[in-house]
């Protein structure tokens, strides 16, 4: 029941219903609130884990932090330089690295 609650508040948490969630995957009618009784394959869950730019692992409850492996906060990334090594352009360059990520991610909401 772990899954289908974390999918359920993620849907919540972006203002958009479990059926709007299978449309916009091309899921069945219904089938994620099969997920209360069976276990999702994994290409499901998958589908699912993109769409809200999560882990697999958060969506199976192995682990609470809803961040890829490997992924991280771009503006936490930015704020490590101190500024004194790096030109104009390169600042300029990281603004818009950080407003394409933001972007990016908006999109995928």
């Amino acid at each position: 029941m772990i899954t289908f609650e974390r999918v359920k508040k993620l849907c919540k948490d972006r203002g958009i219903s479990l059926s709007r969630l299978e449309e916009n995957v091309g899921f069945g009618k219904n089938s994620i609130y099969s997920w209360k009784q069976n276990n999702p394959s994994s290409d499901k869950l998958k589908k699912v884990a993109d769409y809200f730019n999560v882990s697999v692992d958060y969506l199976l409850g192995r682990t609470d932090d809803p961040k890829i492996q490997g992924q991280y906060d771009i503006d936490t990334i930015a704020a490590h330089h101190d500024g004194e090594d790096w030109t104009e352009e390169e600042l300029r360059e990281i603004e818009r690295f950080k407003e394409f990520v933001r972007l990016k991610r908006k999109q995928q909401e």
